[in-house]
């Protein structure tokens, strides 16, 4: 059985939902799995990483993150440094804005980590001497906020860490592998719908932006995400849906329609099947 790490033993009891941890070095980590994401950073050193039936070496300036529902491992560990950044993306309060706009973004956070079946040697992201610097500034400025816990902190603290989120997301796109590029064209892709929730779903369209024939789109873009343009847009309205029925009080006629959904028994159909709830009982709960 895989060990499986808990919120409650890495994240503080005050229930922030990002914490910062240093591995200078990093000791021996068989298999384990999150009940939260993790940003990795490696400052130096390098290792053999190990994910399912994956595993490529590791070296200074490499960034990926890890989803909760993947396992992982370091193997063969060569004096390895890693700036770990946990954190729960459904706790976390701030909003993308038009972050979702850039195609870097998606390439780390949305593809990489989700990715079915990939060459992680050439998709991950590596930072140069400069770059992992300016990063692990961010990163530095993030964990004093969260150990000095100062009035505010909470603030300061998600605000560092879209900084970094945004900085991460930029760099992304100026240098990427081979295989970054195509997950780059997938994520300007997953960027057009992002701004666009609202509209019907338009393969050509999208394969055009990505600049592929349909069928390669289709293709590439199902390895990438595990699903269908359709279905994706689908899951990002539900997503939308909840944030709204969690801190709002709108009526579910009107975030139906904010979602994007003209039929609102439609949408409650659908929202029940995606979450086991309908959309009252999930604001209820």
């Amino acid at each position: 059985m895989k060990r499986v790490l808990k919120i409650e033993e890495w994240f503080h009891p005050d229930g922030f939902p990002i914490s910062v941890e240093r591995r200078e070095p990093q000791g021996e980590f068989g298999p384990h799995g999150h009940e939260f994401a993790e940003l990795v950073l490696v400052i130096g050193g390098k290792c053999l990483h190990v994910s399912g039936s994956e595993s490529w070496e590791l070296t200074a300036g490499d960034v990926f993150v890890i989803n909760a529902d993947r396992e992982h491992e370091y193997r063969d560990l060569d004096d390895l440094k890693l700036v770990n950044i946990l954190f729960q993306p459904d706790q976390l309060k701030m909003r993308l804005l038009d972050l979702a706009s850039v195609a870097g973004y998606h390439a780390l956070f949305t593809l990489e980590p989700s990715r079915k079946s990939r060459a992680p040697a050439r998709s991950r992201m590596h930072l140069g001497s400069r770059e992992l610097a300016q990063v692990l500034e961010l990163a530095d400025r993030l964990e004093a906020e969260l150990d000095a816990r100062e009035p505010g902190f909470g603030f300061m603290a998600t605000a560092t860490f879209m900084q970094l989120i945004g900085m991460l997301s930029r760099l992304y796109g100026s240098n990427p592998s081979p295989d970054g590029k195509a997950l780059l064209r997938i994520g300007e892709a997953l960027s057009h719908l992002e701004r666009n929730i609202n509209n019907e779903v338009n393969l050509d369209e999208l394969a055009s932006i990505a600049h592929m024939s349909s069928r390669s789109f289709l293709r590439i873009f199902r390895s990438a995400t595990g699903t269908s343009p359709l279905a994706w847009m689908l899951g990002q309205r539900i997503n939308r849906a909840c944030m709204l029925l969690r801190n709002t009080d709108k009526p579910v006629t009107e975030i139906a329609l904010d979602v994007g959904f003209n039929d609102s028994n439609y949408f409650s159909r659908q929202f029940r099947k995606a979450t086991g709830f309908s959309p009252r009982d999930y604001r209820r709960r």
